[in-house]
């Protein structure tokens, strides 16, 4: 019914900079909001940063600062820009969104994930 597509994860340097982007597709009606989660090993996935439809836009404590999210509404796409980049943020990175399908149902949706790796 409606995918979510992540890419741009890829190993990278401390201090380094990433851009994530998600891409959303299918029976979309609207996007009320998406957002970016991460899980690293041992931990529980959190959430990292979202935006809703009207650009308001949150961001978890240990990223404020460095990390920026942005969407293409026309295009149902949204992305992180990730810079000063720790080995913390080492962590398998999903797309989530709220979503009305064409038939006005509904929906929260996750993507597959893409691993980003800080290492040096």
């Amino acid at each position: 019914q409606v995918q979510l597509v992540e890419s741009g994860g890829d190993l990278v340097q401390p201090g380094g900079s990433l851009r994530l982007s998600c891409a959303a597709s299918g029976s979309i009606f609207s996007i009320y909001v998406m957002g970016w989660y991460r899980q690293a090993p041992g931990k529980q996935r959190e959430l990292v940063a979202r935006i809703t439809n009207g650009g308001s836009r949150n961001y978890a404590d240990s990223v404020k600062g460095r990390f920026t999210i942005s969407r293409e509404h026309a295009k149902n796409t949204m992305y992180l820009q990730m810079t000063s980049l720790k080995p913390e943020d080492t962590a398998v990175y999903y797309c989530n969104a709220d979503i009305e399908t064409t038939a006005r149902v509904k929906i929260n949706s996750w993507g597959q994930g893409t691993q980003v790796t800080v290492s040096s």
